[in-house]
């Protein structure tokens, strides 16, 4: 059982680190070939962060472990929206601003939907995979369309993500980020999954279980943690922005990309109970954005308390 969470907590680290270092190469190479920061930060960046989730679910799904992939993004989805936000929200509110309203909000309701009728058959395909991809590549068109009125928008994405603006003095430095980080991107999902695996073969529970748990958990941990420091020093402008862009980057890219390279079998407690759980976490928090166009200290206590009955619920019933 020990050196089943020492491979999660290395993979862990290396997935993080690689996806750092990808991140920050493929920005540096986009910014030098003259593409706006606008759009590096609502691609590479975005693309980059969710890099660590992405590479766990194809790896889960190419060994045979789809209720890990599955689990993994759902989980995720609802640990972004009921921990990570309730957390953020407990130690600082969180404005809502119109456009999380307008935009994010609907798309992340309306894929989640999507999502949970096309999956009553208990297979993700590669042409619905397809499906998710064209979506997500519309959706984020139209958003580097619409933000191109607000030229500081590229600027703000690269500065909370602590990247430069301009790129960097040595390509070669680069390029071996770049390949650093897809491999730290590979083995450290490959530990990751391993180690899952062992967990839920020491605990005796089933891998969808250790999905929307462990490694849900372990993949928003970055997320908890930027929100939270965000939180500490008074500035969680675009928390929420952030949480739900990551949600319906999960679901149209992340099962997208995993279903066209190896299509997902979904299991059916997940269809028919976790999925329910994510749709109702996202409902809930629609009323909690528009009244006072903030999320306050009570409401996030609120989501903390959903997340653990959650989290018990799934204990209790595996």
């Amino acid at each position: 059982m020990l050196y089943s969470f020492f491979l999660l907590a290395v993979g862990l680290i290396v997935l993080v680190v690689g996806g750092e270092l990808l991140v920050r190469g493929a920005s540096s190479v986009a910014l030098r070939v003259k593409i706006s920061p606008l759009v590096v930060g609502l691609t590479i960046v975005a693309f980059g962060t969710s890099a660590p989730e992405l590479f766990i679910s194809v790896q889960s799904a190419l060994e045979g472990s789809p209720d890990l992939a599955m689990g993994n993004v759902v989980g995720s989805n609802i640990c972004n929206l009921a921990l990570v936000l309730g957390c953020t929200a407990l130690i600082f509110p969180v404005p809502v601003h119109r456009d999380s309203i307008k935009i994010d909000w609907p798309m992340t309701i309306g894929s989640s939907l999507f999502l949970y009728f096309l999956i009553h058959d208990y297979l993700i395909s590669a042409i619905e995979g397809t499906i998710f991809v064209l979506c997500l590549t519309i959706y984020t068109t139209l958003i580097i369309i619409k933000s191109r009125r607000e030229n500081h928008k590229g600027a703000e994405i690269l500065e909370e993500a602590d990247l430069p603006e301009k790129p960097s003095k040595n390509v070669w430095l680069d390029v071996a980020f770049i390949i650093l980080g897809t491999l730290g991107l590979a083995f450290g999902s490959d530990w990751f999954v391993d180690g899952a695996k062992s967990l839920a073969i020491s605990f005796g529970v089933s891998e969808r279980v250790i999905g929307v748990t462990v490694l849900a958990l372990g993949t928003s941990l970055p997320e908890l943690v930027t929100a939270t420091v965000a939180a500490f020093r008074k500035a969680t402008d675009i928390a929420i922005g952030n949480l739900l862009g990551s949600n319906i980057f999960n679901i149209l890219s992340i099962l997208g990309i995993t279903s066209v390279i190896q299509p997902i079998d979904v299991n059916e407690t997940i269809v028919s109970e976790d999925m329910l759980w994510m749709l109702g976490i996202t409902v809930i928090i629609f009323p909690m954005m528009h009244f006072k166009r903030r999320i306050t200290r009570l409401e996030g206590l609120l989501l903390l308390l959903i997340y653990s009955s959650y989290i018990y619920w799934v204990v209790q019933t595996r």
